[in-house]
């Protein structure tokens, strides 16, 4: 009998893994989710996570994914005549995939190399958590005008980095909350879960404070700040588990 739930390099994660990237791909393919590069890029981090960590790990990965691409077709065509956002159709592209994968795609091979998949999963699921508040925060939040900068609570225009406002806050929680769900379900347990939640919706605080501060000033791009944010996901739970590795 072919053991599933070891993670690793084992024959049953491996199988799963295999399955499960590519119903991505397919998936990616029919309903453009992703371009093409978006695909090959979600593909090898698919594989990586999965791989080095474990299937349950490539499941919240894809349910981060999946929910952001809703969250992205949602009033699309109204962000869209608005010029917020970010692409033409509403697909993602590889840019995405390693601005918001790459780290915890990182997370996994460490998790990997040290043999620590226990505190891996929830580094692993704070980083995500992150990125998915952000996510959801920029395209639902970009719609509501009673948006204010961070650093100044003055009104600023909807889309300013830094911006923040009552939709965009509440998704922001709804995006790492779905996140700690995944994680809860891969490992029962309930106040790391709690802090996966509280640890993605306070990473999206740290974007826009680094939008408002360094971003606005050309002194970071969209990709560094969303990698400063999540960095700052995993360095909160790291300090949580007690600094495991020190």
């Amino acid at each position: 009998m072919v053991d599933i739930m070891e993670p690793g390099l084992t024959q049953g994660n491996l199988l799963v893994t295999i399955g499960i990237v590519s119903v991505l791909i397919l998936i990616s393919e029919k309903y453009r989710v992703l371009d093409r590069t978006g695909v090959y890029a979600a593909a090898a981090l698919g594989i990586t996570v999965g791989a080095l960590g474990h299937w349950t790990w490539l499941i919240i990965l894809l349910g981060f994914l999946g929910t952001a691409h809703k969250a992205t077709k949602w009033r699309f065509e109204e962000k869209a005549e608005k010029g917020l956002s970010e692409s033409s159709d509403g697909h993602r592209s590889w840019g995405n995939v390693v601005a918001n994968g790459g780290l915890p795609g990182l997370v996994a091979i460490i998790a990997f190399l040290l043999d620590d998949h226990d505190n891996g999963l929830w580094l692993f699921s704070a980083a995500v958590s992150v990125a998915a508040a952000d996510t959801f925060a920029s395209e639902i939040g970009c719609l509501d005008d009673r948006v204010r900068m961070i650093t100044t609570m003055k009104k600023c225009k909807p889309g300013l980095n830094g911006g923040f406002s009552p939709n965009g806050q509440g998704a922001a929680f709804v995006g790492s909350a779905i996140i700690a769900i995944l994680a809860f379900a891969s490992e029962q347990d309930v106040k790391l879960a709690a802090m996966v939640a509280v640890i993605g919706w306070l990473g999206c605080q740290v974007d826009s404070i680094l939008g408002a501060v360094l971003e606005n000033r050309g002194l970071m791009t969209k990709g560094t700040v969303n990698a400063a944010a999540i960095t700052f996901g995993i360095i909160a739970m790291w300090w949580y588990l007690g600094f495991p590795h020190l």
